[in-house]
């Protein structure tokens, strides 16, 4: 519940964040004469969607077991990466359209606008506000080891990158002169291309999850050691997948075939102790005891 209670907390103020900084750059956007800033807006209010989804998905995966779900609801929250690397990705992808969608009118010799100073001091408060809110998200991301968090934490740095693309073509038109409002879709370009890249490597993991992939194979090597406790002369048939935050595994454990139910039982239960003491108390571990043929 404590995690569940930081996950919520962090992302209610991310949201209350992007909701005020949405409303700011939208009324900047429209008095400053800045479509940049507009687009910016609207980018902020798509990191409201992203909020919601982890909130949502976050309560449902810290529920336990229950009738209808024997191995708990951790899934859910890897759902809830997938959902908020796809909206990074339909981002990302709208973003590189804008771009070059508003370089082909201007070198096709439209002029837009000069943007006023309102607009660029919108553009250097997102800047600031939304890597800070990315530092933080990241952080607690990380440590409640949250991947859904982590994602929705590269929300925020988009937002970020973006208003950094915005400020560049906010400025040099204001320095410089109307043409070269260009800056602000060539860097939005290059953004979006980053943006659309960190998606793919958010998503990739969270769909191996989802489709029940196996650990890494050093961390395999890991449990098999563990489980290696005096007594037990092999583990095999190792099956391992990541269930949310936690993980699920099965093995063989090899004993003497000469000891008793009650001692197999006893290193079995060492065995447990010695993965969930290093992997987490919430580890589902199957053991399977078998006994060693070759000592007979």
């Amino acid at each position: 519940m404590k995690r569940e209670r930081t996950i919520a907390r962090v992302t209610m103020w991310g949201a209350a964040g992007n909701l005020l900084l949405a409303a700011f750059k939208l009324l900047a956007g429209i008095f400053g004469h800045s479509a940049a800033m507009v687009a910016d807006a609207v980018h902020s209010l798509s990191d409201l969607v992203s909020d919601v989804v982890v909130l949502v998905m976050v309560k449902i995966g810290s529920r336990g077991i229950d009738k209808n779900h024997d191995y708990g609801h951790g899934k859910f929250e890897t759902l809830a990466t997938v959902v908020v690397a796809v909206i990074l990705l339909a981002v990302g992808g709208e973003l590189l359209y804008s771009g070059i969608d508003t370089i082909r009118l201007i070198a096709q010799g439209a002029t837009l606008p000069v943007p006023r100073a309102v607009a660029l001091w919108a553009a250097i408060v997102s800047i600031l506000v939304k890597e800070g809110l990315y530092q933080w998200t990241a952080c607690v991301g990380k440590r409640v080891n949250s991947p859904a968090m982590i994602t929705n934490a590269w929300h925020h740095r988009s937002d970020a990158l973006s208003s950094v693309g915005s400020a560049l073509g906010i400025g040099g038109a204001m320095l410089l002169g109307g043409k070269w409002i260009i800056l602000d879709p060539l860097v939005g370009c290059l953004i979006s291309v980053f943006i659309i890249a960190i998606a793919v490597k958010m998503i990739l993991p969270a769909l191996h999850e989802l489709t029940e992939g196996s650990l890494p194979e050093e961390m395999e090597n890991r449990i098999i050691a563990l489980m290696s406790v005096p007594g037990v002369t092999n583990v095999h048939g190792l099956k391992t997948r990541r269930n949310g935050p936690s993980i699920i595994l099965s093995a063989h454990v090899v004993v003497d075939p000469d000891i008793t139910v009650t001692e197999a039982h006893h290193l079995s239960v060492l065995a447990e102790n010695a993965v969930r003491a290093e992997f987490g108390q919430e580890t589902q571990i199957s053991i399977h005891i078998e006994p060693n043929e070759s000592a007979e």
